[in-house]
């Protein structure tokens, strides 16, 4: 029997369409599957965020059970302070948002139209009559559905409260038996190739959401003092708002953006001082805190971190917008890893020895 191969480009044509197949079909079981798929990931990601302190505990010589506990202790706290103290505060301004926005927006009409004036006494050829309108009405019509945006992820995401006492659960799951699940999975590689994936997976997911929230974090504070002492309205709330969208690539700017127009219809001189100062504040935290803090993050091109974005977005919304970075950036790092000869079995060492049997695979599994 001859051994005969294809050639290289009908091999390739022969493999893309096999790749979007297999895409749509792992899309329609993510789908069909949900919200219990929304559920795992966000355990999953709580669970990754979680570990991260408790082996801090632990290279300080605590017991590991000890650092769990007191880790998801640590963690309840928090949420409980949270939930009785800035919780309501941001809802009551999320209330105050929707009461100024109307009038708000007749201010900025008002503005405006006496700049047109003005214009016109000057004889300058500006006319602001019809864009007016329509940059007001769209910008009620995103801000509207934006914060519904907001209310459906918390809604398609959380859904009940059984599913918040799911996530709950599986999160302690997951940060009391997390190591032996994640034994159990990479039993399936080799050791040499599952060691290394499983490093790269930890420390992209864990360097990405422990150093955004942190930069976040950082941005937020900072922002929230400065407007207090502007005295902006809803200082509160816009100062998390732009923090929150820190945690995305690119997102800062345009929290900065709708949060300066937002002020600006108020105030369009107090909405120029919170455009500079936020923008300030965001190069040194961009440009001082967090190379020190993160280093090079992801390496990923930026035209890559747009596309894995979009992606994200159209497969998960936005807990995949969420995820899309770090999961982009652990793809690039095996297939560097790959090229580089990184997953190559060592000089020395049998094949045979790197992966065990399907029944040892099956025993094992069943014994975890």
């Amino acid at each position: 029997m001859t051994n005969y191969k294809l050639p290289r480009w009908l091999s390739l044509s022969l493999a893309f369409p096999l790749a979007v197949l297999n895409g749509w079909v792992l899309l329609q079981v993510v789908h069909y599957f949900q919200p219990l798929v929304s559920i795992f990931v966000a355990a999953s990601l709580l669970a990754f965020v979680l570990d991260y302190p408790i082996r801090f505990f632990q290279q300080r010589r605590v017991k590991r059970n000890l650092a769990v506990g007191s880790v998801l202790l640590l963690a309840v706290v928090i949420v409980v302070a949270l939930a009785l103290t800035l919780v309501p505060l941001i809802l009551e301004q999320l209330n105050e948002l929707a009461n100024f926005l109307p009038s708000w927006i007749d201010s900025g009409t008002q503005q405006l139209q006496a700049f047109q004036d003005w214009a016109a006494a000057q004889q300058l050829p500006v006319n602001l009559s019809g864009l007016l309108s329509q940059v007001l009405d769209r910008l009620s019509n995103q801000v509207q559905s934006f914060t519904g945006q907001i209310l459906g992820f918390a809604v398609d995401t959380i859904g009940s409260v059984v599913n918040v006492l799911l996530t709950v659960v599986l999160t302690i799951y997951l940060v009391l038996n997390g190591e032996r699940l994640w034994d159990g999975i990479f039993l399936w590689f080799s050791p040499h190739i599952g060691s290394q994936v499983r490093q790269l997976l930890r420390e992209d997911f864990q360097n990405y959401f422990i150093g955004q929230a942190i930069l976040g974090a950082l941005l937020a504070v900072a922002l929230i003092l400065v407007f207090l002492a502007l005295q902006v309205p809803l200082a509160l709330l816009f100062g998390i708002v732009i923090g929150f969208f820190s945690l995305f690539p690119f997102g800062t700017g345009i929290g900065i953006a709708i949060v300066s127009l937002l002020v600006g219809l108020q105030n369009f001189w107090l909405g120029i001082e919170v455009l500079a100062v936020a923008v300030a504040i965001d190069q040194v935290n961009s440009n001082f805190v967090a190379p020190r803090l993160l280093g090079n993050l992801t390496g990923l091109n930026p035209v890559w971190v747009v596309i894995s974005l979009l992606l994200g977005t159209k497969l998960g919304g936005l807990l995949g917008l969420l995820v899309a970075i770090p999961i982009a950036s652990f793809i690039k790092d095996v297939a560097d890893s790959w090229r580089e000869g990184g997953f190559r079995v060592p000089p020395g060492e049998d094949n045979s020895g790197d992966s065990i049997s399907g029944e040892q695979t099956s025993t094992v599994l069943l014994e975890r």
